[in-house]
């Protein structure tokens, strides 16, 4: 499914007399924006007096906080493919905003970050809400601008797009005083770009890839590692039939969850800390390693110096810069992903390519899964990990699914089986609590036809819990399924495990009145009173026999949805790979700890 987009072929091309700010929206509207998640401020509202002109061609949606809108903008982009646009006044509106720049960095989302500032005559006089955000986001942009003559405003914009988007996608930060804002000029629309220092198109040759063929016939136990480059570059198509063509498993990152179907027999869904043991177990088994798109991160090579160390390794990536940068490979191919992916295709078919025999490799995969599925002990309460299976079974796994960060995050995609690319957002470089619910209404706005669900701690959710009332008056029909646990339960299992139990401003709830599944009178906050505050439904439940009437009430009502379920603290993400460790390492359940004394693993 996919995002319309307006026709902007019967704009005018001749150079207009116009104000900047007027400037900056009819540039936005001829690169095909329909949405700006912006909050007003003293150095932005020539921008907003200008939307207010063009109502009927750009919807400008209100977030409650900066924050808030910056991850609105990141859900439209990761869900859409497109760029989303967020926009902040000057000072501390900008600050703001530098969370999501930062988060949209790491994940490689195209993001343009519109910031109002001081007229240019006060820049660097201290005054009243100046910040140099220019400066101040350097290390967290794909590029930025501080711009100072109206004129460039057309082709600063168009410039912006064009590298949030190409390459490796990114964040880009336009930052306009307020006196360019008001200034009226003669300003063209360019209808090309001439960077010549930008070259965003990096093939493979010929001979790089069909070197990968001949490793790939030559192997008995290969193994594909697929992250988020992937999906960036809409890649799935090809993937898919690159799996099918060579019969190698794969398994993914958190960012290339949905890459490849979760519900396919190839497939060993994401591996890491968190992740399946089959997919941490083939990979250190594996001797050929194929790495698309992704950048061998700590949480998922644990010690990278041990990590796939029976395996040559293929590195195929669009940034130069992630060759070596963590691990040294045999094999590093600078390219997109997607034409990669084709001419592999075209290769296999010209040369008469014959996939290995890996009957043997498949039977050992399939025996570990069998083995370490994701599992857990069912309880008399709902724990969080049933809540997530009853969401997936009602959605069919079609849902667009968002999350904070915490336990939560992990057990969405444990327990979720994702088939489509953009159906999982979560921030997962910088690991940003808050992100969650505004950027399940950024995906919203981007599928208004599609579910989508937040699933969230009760810690990430309060952090942006004011965008219920975006959701509320904006009428973005999003939902949020809160596991609320009253603890920073991420944080409280490393204090179980690495700190003798020891809280340490761990526990969200009333420290001296604790609320549990047992204690249902001391749940705090109330959630539910807060979003009726807001406007919006919402329901809290504790009793398993409630869960699946309850999300699916969640799921059947027409509008912005709280559901608030009580779960127990004391649960762990399992498997898990401490951190710095490696496979060896791995801290499993009670009942795949005793097939692994047996002799099932490694």
């Amino acid at each position: 499914m996919s995002t319309t987009t307006k026709d902007t072929s019967k704009l005018s091309k001749k150079p207009q007399s116009m104000m900047g700010a007027d400037l900056v929206i009819e540039a936005l509207i001829r690169e095909g924006v329909e949405h700006v998640f912006a909050y007003p401020g003293g150095a932005s509202m020539e921008m907003h007096q200008s939307l207010v002109k063009r109502k009927d061609d750009i919807q400008t949606i209100l977030p409650r906080f900066e924050q808030g809108g910056g991850f609105m903008a990141a859900g439209y982009a990761r869900a859409s493919g497109k760029a989303g646009v967020c926009m902040a006044t000057s000072g501390p509106g900008a600050t703001n905003l530098v969370t999501c720049i930062a988060d949209s960095y790491m994940d490689s989302v195209p993001l343009i970050a519109i910031t109002g500032q001081v007229p240019q005559h006060l820049i660097g006089k201290s005054a009243f809400q100046e910040t140099d955000i220019y400066g101040m986001t350097l290390s967290a942009v794909k590029h930025s601008y501080l711009v100072l003559d109206p004129k460039d405003i057309p082709k600063v914009i168009k410039e912006a797009f064009h590298l949030a988007t190409t390459g490796r996608p990114g964040p880009v930060l336009i930052d306009i005083p307020k006196d360019v804002q008001q200034m009226t000029t003669v300003a063209e629309f360019p209808e090309t770009i001439d960077l010549p220092g930008y070259n965003p198109i990096k093939l493979a040759s010929d001979q790089e890839l069909i070197e990968v063929l001949d490793l790939i016939s030559e192997s008995r136990q290969p193994v594909l590692y697929v992250g988020g480059g992937v999906i960036s570059s809409n890649a799935s198509e090809e993937l898919y039939r690159f799996v099918k063509q060579t019969g190698i498993p794969i398994t993914t990152t958190l960012m290339g969850v949905g890459a490849f179907p979760e519900t396919e027999e190839l497939s060993m869904k994401w591996f890491g800390m968190h992740g399946t043991v089959t997919g941490n177990y083939a990979v250190a088994e594996s001797d050929l390693l194929l790495v698309f798109g992704a950048r061998f991160d700590d949480r998922v090579t644990g010690n990278v110096r041990k990590f796939a160390e029976k395996a040559q390794i293929v590195h195929v990536d669009i940034d130069r810069s992630e060759h070596h940068k963590n691990k040294v490979v045999q094999y590093p191919i600078q390219s997109d992903i997607k034409y990669a992916l084709t001419r592999f295709l075209e290769l296999m078919n010209e040369r008469g390519f014959k996939a290995p025999d890996l009957n043997d490799w498949h039977k050992q995969i399939a025996t570990w899964k069998e083995q370490f599925p994701f599992s857990y002990v069912k309880s008399k309460h709902i724990l969080a990990q049933e809540a997530v299976e009853v969401l997936y079974e009602l959605t069919d796994g079609e849902a667009i699914i968002t999350t904070g960060v915490g336990q939560h995050q992990m057990w969405a995609p444990q327990f979720y089986n994702f088939k489509h690319a953009r159906s999982f957002l979560s921030s997962l470089g910088l690991g940003t609590m808050g992100f969650g619910y505004p950027a399940a209404l950024g995906a919203k706005v981007a599928f208004p036809d599609r579910e989508v669900i937040d699933i969230d701690g009760d810690g990430s959710f309060l952090m942006n819990i004011q965008e219920l009332a975006t959701a509320k008056v904006e009428d973005i029909r999003a939902k949020v399924m809160i596991l609320n646990n009253q603890h920073l339960g991420m944080v409280v299992q490393w204090e179980d495990r690495f700190y003798k139990g020891i809280r340490a401003q761990t526990i969200l709830g009333d420290p001296h009145n604790i609320g549990s599944p047992e204690n249902m009178d001391a749940i705090y906050p109330n959630y539910v009173k807060i979003a009726e505050g807001f406007g919006v439904k919402a329901r809290q439940i504790h009793r398993r026999e409630d869960l699946k009437e309850a999300i699916k009430e969640m799921l059947d009502h027409d509008g912005p949805y709280l559901l608030d379920i009580i779960v127990p603290y004391d649960e762990h993400v399992l498997p898990m790979i401490p951190s710095g460790r490696t496979v060896a390492d791995i801290i499993l359940t009670p009942d795949q700890r005793d097939k692994l004394e047996k002799g099932s693993g490694l």
